[in-house]
């Protein structure tokens, strides 16, 4: 069995078949997916779909693309939502400064607030970061000990990064990046340096969508039950089995979101 740490299932794309891509899911043996929250509207949305399906959690946050709406008012209900047990961890947030949509002092002061909820909640936390380096890692440098576990999902970055946040105790998202060979082939050799406590997959539906799928999908539009592509990638990559890499990745997600 697998666990998606991060799907953005609110996303529009879903609306015309969501249960069905749910039941995809479980049907290639995704028994459990972490729902993302990316703003206080999509936390809310997140925190709805996942009461309304057992084989769902989520996370609650606003991402650093819309983090000028990190607003006191946005936080205090970012916290409302941290109380609900459906709720596994503080996030997506953390800083992108490839895209830049929002200004990076916004970026980083929202960073630190939702670090701050992280600490008050005990919740750990689901962030992300793109072309941010060193940057975020010396943020989270300063909060670390504040806070319980931390995942980095959706690793993209170099060795540098990588092994930044591994001295910062983190936990690392592999997503279908690892499949893409115009841009993520060096993750190949980089995901072997992830200690195996602390190595997680993902797709990050809808987007991401694997290139090695084969035939290809009619759709550009990624599901959970394309998870089963990354787990066989990062599984050959690190030179192990589907079986061992899907067990220790399910029950590190286990762990780390106290499922």
């Amino acid at each position: 069995m697998l666990i998606d740490i991060g799907a953005n299932l609110t996303h529009d794309t879903f609306d015309v078949d969501r249960d069905d891509v749910l039941q995809r899911a479980r049907d290639a043996g995704v028994s459990h997916m972490l729902v993302t929250g990316a703003s206080c509207e999509g936390s809310e949305q997140a925190l709805n779909l996942a009461a309304q399906h057992d084989v769902l959690s989520a996370t609650t946050g606003i991402h650093p693309h819309y983090a000028e709406e990190a607003t006191r008012e946005a936080l205090t209900r970012i916290r409302e939502l941290a109380t609900f047990d459906d709720v596994k961890a503080i996030g997506e947030t953390g800083l992108d400064f490839f895209r830049d949509l929002s200004p990076r002092e916004a970026q980083e002061q929202s960073f630190i607030a939702h670090m701050e909820v992280a600490h008050d909640t005990n919740l750990p936390m689901f962030l992300h970061e793109r072309d941010a380096h060193p940057r975020f890692a010396d943020i989270l440098r300063q909060h670390r000990d504040d806070l319980s576990d931390v995942v980095v999902h959706c690793f993209t970055g170099d060795a540098d990064a990588l092994h930044a946040y591994l001295d910062l105790d983190c936990h690392i998202g592999i997503t279908g990046w690892i499949c893409d060979e115009r841009r993520g082939s060096h993750l190949i050799e980089l995901v072997k340096d992830i200690p195996a406590d602390r190595l997680m997959i993902e797709t990050d539906a809808p987007y991401l969508l694997p290139r090695t799928i084969k035939p290809k999908p009619k759709t550009r539009r990624n599901e959970p039950h394309y998870l089963t592509v990354v787990c066989k990638a990062v599984a050959e990559a690190t030179g192990l089995t589907y079986e061992v890499l899907a067990e220790q990745t399910t029950q590190n997600a286990r762990r780390f979101f106290r499922l």
